[in-house]
């Protein structure tokens, strides 16, 4: 083969097979021998392969057990494939065009919400489930307007325009919406000053504010759980604050209201379950923020599995929408021992950097690191961390002024934690798909993103 016949025969073909769609004939994809009444999608939101097996090492030597989801493999109780999560103008998607190939089926521009390129609007997958009486809702760790809750709920020319998305929300009727976001919602915060806490309260929705609350709310009627502005606390620091602990439900404990709630509709249910903040450690390279976010989208895993399990009649399927900064632990004779310091961590990065300054002592970064991480780093490292600050003295437009070195004390943390990484943003790697339950049998040991909208659906019998 020529070079030219090549390009005919795998770009452009390529470009084709991302316009396609496979049920414009009324064709099908899979024949299901049962189907599942319910399903629950649970994306661990930028998460790279290295973040799936640096998490379950952490699970092992903290608690002597294997994740819950690397035991499913153990146990060879799922099955297993590789997605290609391109989107339509990129082979590194975003969350956006990642979720919108399962919202709609289409491979979308990067930064759109189930809309095409020329303005084409799709269907998103909960509002057909809705429409076919089954109960659907989304939870997650960031805001609930954010790009994977909006791609299975809304469409949108852009995932920016939260306070947008938060209004087009008022006009469906979905069951549970839980997360963060609550200035999208609040008059006093929104520049229209609508009060849609009103509007959604007027539709017969529960308003709950605090994990007390969503503990309180009924099983019966809807719910809209706002646990703060912007996305929810990074787990590393809920486990080390009581007030935060207390006050913000993790994903795991919105994951089981929300299977609650919903459980009893006759038509089943459908519900996205999303490890949001997983996504945002890994942009800023902070590895305690990243594997106790994971661990805690492991603990919604095993709530999710505990149900499927009991109820027979429900697909569970595991996944990530694309990679991040791929980090990974190297090789070096020590590099367990190393490693083991992350047991240690009490704090996410920003907190810790929020505090030093272009003026700070080698000194006072040293004992202030300690007190977050567990252990004290040299001086000489301290002092390459306080050398980012010169970079914002030449060129402040360039750097920021409040922009935090998280991905530079990454690098200086390295001789300590054996942990490197690939960047600060999304990969194109081929993520992990697992399946359980009705429906699990028929996974390919490699599909398209887009597929696995017409999969559910399939599944399902929508």
């Amino acid at each position: 083969m020529n070079r030219r016949d090549f390009f005919k025969s795998g770009t452009l073909a390529g470009i084709g097979a991302a316009l396609w769609s496979p049920f414009s004939s009324g064709s099908t994809l899979f024949e299901f021998e049962k189907r599942a009444k319910n399903i629950i999608f649970l994306v661990s939101d930028g998460m790279s392969s290295g973040t799936l097996q640096m998490a379950d090492l952490l699970r092992r030597r903290m608690d002597g057990r294997n994740s819950n989801w690397m035991q499913l493999y153990h146990d060879d109780k799922i099955t297993r494939g590789l997605m290609d999560m391109s989107s339509l103008n990129s082979s590194v998607t975003d969350s956006a065009a990642a979720g919108s190939s399962w919202g709609c089926g289409y491979r979308v521009n990067n930064g759109a919400l189930n809309m095409g390129p020329e303005g084409e609007v799709y269907e998103p997958i909960l509002q057909k489930f809705k429409q076919a009486g089954e109960a659907t809702g989304c939870v997650t760790t960031v805001q609930i307007t954010h790009a994977t809750p909006a791609s299975f709920l809304i469409s949108a020319e852009s995932r920016r325009d939260q306070a947008k998305i938060a209004n087009l929300y008022t006009k469906y009727d979905f069951d549970v919406l839980m997360g963060g976001g609550y200035e999208f919602f609040d008059s006093e915060s929104r520049e229209d000053g609508k009060d849609l806490l009103s509007a959604f309260r007027k539709k017969g929705y529960q308003i709950a504010l605090n994990k007390d609350e969503m503990r309180r709310s009924n099983n019966r009627d809807p719910i809209l759980g706002l646990f703060g502005e912007g996305g929810l606390p990074y787990t590393v620091d809920q486990l080390h604050d009581r007030e935060m602990y207390e006050r913000v439900p993790t994903l795991a404990e919105m994951t089981q209201k929300s299977i609650d709630l919903m459980k009893n509709n006759p038509n089943g249910f459908v519900i996205q379950v999303e490890g949001g903040k997983v996504d945002w450690a890994a942009h800023d390279n902070d590895l305690g923020a990243l594997l106790y976010d994971q661990l805690a989208f492991d603990d919604a895993v095993e709530v999710a599995l505990n149900f499927a399990e009991t109820d027979g009649d429900t697909l569970v399927i595991i996944t990530t929408d694309h990679g991040n900064a791929n980090p990974g632990l190297l090789g070096g004779r020590t590099a367990d021992e190393n490693f083991d310091r992350v047991k240690g961590f009490k704090s996410s990065f920003r907190p810790l950097l929020s505090n030093v300054k272009a003026d700070t002592k080698p000194a006072e970064v040293v004992e202030l690191l300690e007190s977050g991480l567990g252990f004290a780093i040299e001086k000489d490292h301290a002092k390459k961390l306080l050398s980012f600050y010169d970079g914002v003295k030449k060129d402040k437009e360039a750097a920021g002024p409040s922009r935090i070195p998280s991905p530079e004390l990454a690098k200086v943390l390295f001789p300590y934690t054996n942990v490197g990484w690939a960047g600060t943003s999304h990969t194109s790697d081929f993520v992990e798909l697992a399946m359980y339950g009705p429906g699990s049998e028929k996974l390919p040991a490699f599909i398209k993103n887009t597929d696995l909208h017409h999969y559910m659906l399939e599944v399902a019998g929508v």
